[in-house]
């Protein structure tokens, strides 16, 4: 028997609260120089010569079908209707993916109407990180990995989103846009969510917040839409 059962794999720069909770629940932490690209790979290359299961984003499908359930509760709450907009704040895209299938799937299983609009989709990233922001202004079918990935908010520090194409596409069916923030407005919007809403918001949070009020000064999001902004991380997980 193997006197571990999970390995996971982290860049070193993880913030030390989520290394913490990693170790708390016994898991054999391995710290990786580099991004989190580099601990998938280093994650994938364990897998394969131990015979470990590979739970890496998006290398199985059971973690884009949990996020369905960010569609889910949404529709629930909102007593079986969906916004205007969803703002997400985005690393390696599962959010998105699994948002865009449960919509489909809830107007497929009579859960919605059927002429339920489907809310614009807007990918929030970091200025420091933006991949998908890039490849959405281009026009670009793929996400070219972002160079020197930078920003405190660690989530969103992912250079090269396995998948892509499926946010793209999911940004492009329901006319929704790709913005990014800096870290200083990612900072500002961290506390003023917190302190507007009581949650205590994670910097990924701030980061969709920030986006919204871009778009919304720039035009590019109505003042009286209804927009629903995820937050997806403690402010714990960064003291």
């Amino acid at each position: 028997m193997r006197a571990c059962i999970c390995s996971s794999f982290a860049p070193a720069t993880t913030p030390e609260p989520i290394l913490d909770t990693i170790r708390a629940v016994g898991a054999d932490l391995q710290l990786i120089d580099g991004h989190i690209g580099d601990a998938g790979k280093a994650a994938t290359a364990f897998a394969s010569s131990d015979g470990y299961f590979n739970v890496a984003t998006l290398r199985e499908p059971y973690r884009a079908e949990g996020n369905k359930t960010l569609g889910y509760e949404l529709a629930e709450q909102l007593e079986w209707r969906l916004p205007d907009v969803v703002v997400y704040p985005t690393g390696g895209g599962e959010g998105v993916i699994g948002m865009w299938k449960a919509f489909a799937e809830m107007v497929r299983w009579g859960w919605l109407r059927q002429d339920t609009r489907f809310p614009r989709v807007v990918v929030a990233q970091a200025e420091g990180c933006a991949p998908l922001v890039r490849a959405f202004r281009a026009g670009a079918e793929y996400a070219t990995a972002w160079e020197n990935p930078t920003t405190h908010a660690a989530g969103l520090r992912v250079p090269g989103p396995l998948g892509e194409r499926r946010v793209l596409r999911a940004l492009r069916e329901s006319g929704g846009e790709a913005e990014s923030a800096s870290e200083e407005a990612i900072r500002r919007d961290t506390h003023r969510l917190a302190e507007a809403s009581g949650i205590d918001a994670a910097p990924e949070g701030g980061c969709a917040l920030a986006v919204t009020r871009t778009l919304v000064q720039t035009g590019r999001l109505a003042r009286d839409a209804e927009v629903v902004i995820y937050n997806t991380g403690s402010g714990a997980s960064y003291r």
